[in-house]
């Protein structure tokens, strides 16, 4: 059986959770982008021993209470470089996740590992706008669900970003993306219509307002039929109250003028949504819930015990201390782009000799490093994916349109010898000059950068033009604990600059 744009496989058809009491009132709790992040933050905030304590309290206070997750569960921390994902599986289970979506960064390891990672998954997967017919992942998902409140149907829909571009080819292998508002809106319109579900909510992992669009508030508008949007992607803390933030509106509205809500609650778990829906008149009300230290007292042992084997591995690796700094650098911070790019500078001269220029996303690092002594953890988690440093000869034009994607995005990290002028309202690039010379789009240069970006990634599809003439044999963290040890960087204590390279000029 079909409706436009998705094929709903026949078992899906009248799925419906087990009955809930008679209230007419469903109260959602909802995370995003927790990447791994098991224990609390460095500012002590989020832990998943905390989340479940308010996840009980809620359980305990409310009759119809649902759980879900809007993707990224793993990547970031040394939980996930030293057990690929093991104790994050574990760690959803025993909080009790009743639907989950899929974020970019489930691919990590690529999609096999992805499908035995989920395998004994106890949640509801959901991806309406992703074919997964053909990959290691179909049978586990399913393109929507209804749960039944009282005597009311909720339909749930999971809508998912593009892949190319975001995630690194040959990890989303027999993955077919459908267009995500096309896809959402016809399944959005099968449960409202034919299904006569009494709302509609779209868990969604495609970001808020993203630089490649569409995001939530995209979506929010161009529908009929959804009534809550639960994102994530962007990171985003959208307040409950409208008005907070011009650009993180909690309320949109829909092609027919009625309210959407939307929410997400930022990243690394440091607070859990709570978003109630009155099912009578589809009013809505919703909070984030700070996850902190106050609720340290009532935390589950069993959990805490559970995490205590894991922990051990991850703390020898943050007490091995293998550089110092003079400052902070944190992250998103000049500082910290600038040395980033600088490391990957030299590590292309010493794969191919002279090297032009450097690029570097800022999307790849992850964390802060602090004034003070820097561990083997740190880095690991600073960039913590299975990047290789690559060597291309590229370009000029190639190079210009990867720096225009780059303006877009608010400018990423590029080498010493590089300044850019770009227009912030435009995001388009005005001056580009490498060792003092205006980039000439003729000629042919010789870039440093990571694979992931060389293969197109952070929407840098330019860069897919030039040819591989160098590769790193180790992961990037390992080629930087490396120079720590017993390269360019041993005994050294950093200091890189905090001019930005890429300026905006208006």
């Amino acid at each position: 059986m079909k409706f436009p744009g998705i094929i709903l496989p026949i078992a899906m058809l009248g799925l419906l959770a087990s009955p809930a009491a008679s209230a007419e009132k469903l109260v959602i709790l909802h995370t995003n982008d927790t990447h791994s992040m098991i224990d609390p933050d460095v500012d002590d905030l989020g832990g998943v021993v905390r989340r479940k304590v308010v996840i009980d309290s809620v359980r305990a206070a409310e009759d119809n209470v649902l759980l879900v997750d809007a993707g990224d569960f793993v990547q970031g921390t040394l939980y996930f470089n030293l057990y690929r994902g093991e104790v994050e599986q574990k760690m959803m289970n025993e909080l009790g996740y009743d639907i989950r979506i899929l974020g970019n960064h489930e691919f990590d390891n690529g999609i096999d590992e992805l499908a035995d990672l989920l395998a004994d998954t106890r949640a509801e997967m959901l991806s309406t706008n992703y074919d997964l017919s053909q990959s290691v992942l179909g049978r586990r998902f399913r393109p929507f669900t209804i749960r039944e409140v009282g005597d009311k149907q909720v339909g749930f829909i999971g809508i998912n970003l593009r892949p190319e571009g975001m995630i690194s080819e040959g990890n989303y292998d027999g993955v077919v993306y459908l267009d995500a508002i096309k896809a959402a809106n016809a399944a959005a319109w099968w449960l409202k219509h034919i299904e006569k579900v009494d709302a509609v909510v779209a868990i969604t992992h495609i970001g808020y307002d993203p630089t490649m669009p569409p995001g939530d508030k995209i979506l929010a508008g161009a529908s009929s039929d959804i009534d809550v949007i639960i994102g994530g992607h962007s990171h985003d803390l959208i307040s409950p109250e409208a008005g907070a933030d011009d650009r993180l509106q909690p309320r949109v509205k829909n092609a027919e003028g009625r309210d959407v809500t939307i929410g997400q609650t930022g990243k690394s778990g440091k607070y859990i949504g709570k978003i109630e829906i009155d099912l009578d008149d589809l009013s809505t009300s919703y909070d984030n819930i700070r996850i902190d230290s106050r609720l340290d007292s009532r935390g589950d042992k069993k959990l805490a015990a559970m995490i205590a084997p894991y922990r051990k591995g991850v703390d020898s690796l943050m007490k091995v201390v293998v550089g110092k700094s003079a400052v902070d650098l944190p992250k998103g911070s000049n500082r910290l782009l600038n040395f980033a790019a600088d490391f990957v500078f030299e590590r292309g001269r010493k794969l191919a000799g002279d090297v032009d220029l450097a690029i570097v996303n800022k999307g790849g690092l992850r964390r802060d490093l602090p004034q003070g002594n820097i561990t083997e953890g740190m880095v690991i988690t600073l960039m913590p994916f299975y990047n290789y440093v690559n060597v291309l000869e590229i370009k000029g034009s190639d190079i210009l349109e990867a720096f225009n994607v780059m303006a877009a995005d608010g400018g990423n990290g590029v080498s010493e010898n590089v300044d850019i002028r770009y227009s912030k309202a435009d995001g388009e690039c005005l001056d580009v000059l490498i060792d003092g010379k205006p980039l000439d789009p003729d000629k042919v240069y010789r870039l440093a950068t990571i694979d992931y970006l060389a293969k197109g990634g952070d929407y840098m599809n330019s860069l897919k033009r030039g040819k591989i003439i160098a590769k790193g044999e180790k992961v990037l963290y390992d080629d930087m604990l490396e120079e720590f040890r017993h390269g360019s960087l041993n005994g050294k204590t950093l200091n890189p600059s905090d001019e930005p390279r890429m300026k905006a000029i208006d």
